[in-house]
């Protein structure tokens, strides 16, 4: 659909660029090219409001033989990783998370659901106010690959117009709930505008082991290392306890925190057989 658009409207400017030149003969109006621009003017109108729901597609190779792949981490030479969180289970630490967060002065990306933004929205302006990246987590937090389509199209845009019309972000990071995916899900996504990341890090804070063991669990990890993302969960009993340790202990082994929209590579890329996202024009 897009492509045909494209091509209609490179048609109707070319043509346009020929009535304009006949225009400069003296003479009367030329009534066809007034008719034309008017029609022209209208299909603009038509593409802009199209761009607008379906923005422009993201181009990548992040394909390991059949299947799509999203990223679940970066090549980078520097020492940092990304912090995200995902909120679908409530409120209750919210104040407290980004307290912590903005005493260690870090900023991190939290992946926001539908169904939260809209009971919590003053909560989600906080998040923006703060600083940090809003990433898209899916309207009712449903595994994608079990949906259609047009099911999966309506998970990412329901949430990607609340926020839009909440807070005026546009959000380009979109995480599958559950962390569940399929090769449509990626294409779907990545039509919507969007940069699909998981994690190669897994906290485990869902467990409610307590927070010592959240530390342990990521600091441990042998996947830990320069261009790490990281997985936690708002609304657990003990991420907001451990997350002020946790950054404390990551920032002595010298790691930097950024959010993913600061970390991943926006062209130019691949993705191995491991999820990790390498850029095709650095050397490290």
């Amino acid at each position: 659909m897009r492509q045909q658009l494209d091509k209609a409207l490179d048609h109707l400017i070319l043509i346009h660029k020929i009535e304009t030149e006949k225009k400069r003969i003296p003479g009367p109006i030329n009534g066809k090219a007034i008719g034309l621009g008017i029609f022209l003017l209208g299909i603009l109108l038509l593409w802009g409001g199209f761009l607008y729901r379906y923005p422009v597609r993201i181009l990548t190779n992040a394909n390991v033989g059949d299947r799509k792949l999203p990223i679940y981490s970066v090549e980078t030479g520097e020492p940092k990783l990304a912090l995200t969180l995902e909120t679908a289970w409530g409120n209750s630490d919210i104040e407290e998370i980004l307290k912590v967060l903005r005493e260690q002065e870090v900023h991190v990306t939290f992946f926001v659901t539908g169904e939260w933004v809209e009971a919590y929205p003053e909560e989600t302006k906080a998040i923006l106010a703060a600083g940090h990246d809003l990433g898209n987590h899916g309207e009712n937090h449903l595994y994608m690959s079990r949906l259609t389509d047009t099911e999966k199209e309506d998970e990412i845009m329901l949430t990607h117009d609340k926020v839009k019309e909440l807070t005026g972000y546009e959000m380009r990071l979109f995480r599958a709930p559950h962390g569940d995916y399929d090769n449509e899900t990626m294409e779907i996504a990545e039509s919507c505008g969007y940069y699909v990341i998981q994690w190669d890090v897994d906290s485990k804070d869902w467990k409610d082991y307590g927070a010592e063991a959240i530390v342990t669990t990521v600091m441990e990890d042998s996947h830990l290392g320069n261009g790490s993302i990281l997985l936690l969960h708002c609304g657990t009993k003990f991420t907001a306890e451990a997350l002020d340790m946790l950054i404390t202990e990551l920032k002595e082994k010298n790691f930097s925190l950024v959010p993913v929209s600061e970390l991943i590579y926006r062209e130019n890329y691949y993705i191995n057989q491991e999820g990790r996202q390498i850029s095709r024009v650095t050397d490290y």
